[in-house]
């Protein structure tokens, strides 16, 4: 092969490799313990669909996480006080810098922050994470 189309065949195999289609990889959950800021959803949301596709239920105990899978368990907690409460990942949010997790009206009822500021420092613990099914 002369020493031109060498070269030319090269330039295009390095033009294809470095022109391919790259997929980003997200980062995997933190399995860990989260502390943070918790707040939570207004009712009047109720039957809009969540990032999962099922309609908001303001009575039930779920709310959203950015990352965590959809379907996980976790066990909230408020840092200032005995308080916590079981939920079901089951969105995506909060959207707000400060904030690890949005709780449905009746989760944030059962940890005291409903009402008022509706904001209070939590930590979060996975309890279980969704079968593989």
């Amino acid at each position: 092969m002369k020493p031109q189309a060498a070269s030319l065949a090269l330039l295009f195999y390095l033009l294809a490799v470095g022109c391919g289609e790259r997929m980003a990889i997200p980062p995997a959950p933190s399995l860990k313990p989260q502390c943070g800021f918790a707040s939570y959803y207004h009712a009047t949301l109720a039957g809009n669909p969540t990032a999962n596709g099922e309609a908001y239920d303001p009575k039930k105990l779920t709310a959203a996480h950015l990352t965590l899978p959809f379907d996980t368990e976790v066990l909230v907690r408020r840092r200032d006080g005995d308080e916590k409460v079981r939920v079901r990942i089951n969105d995506r949010g909060p959207y707000v810098d400060d904030r690890i997790i949005d709780l449905s009206p009746a989760a944030a009822k059962k940890i005291g922050i409903f009402g008022e500021d509706g904001v209070a420092e939590v930590c979060l613990a996975i309890i279980a994470a969704p079968s593989e099914s």
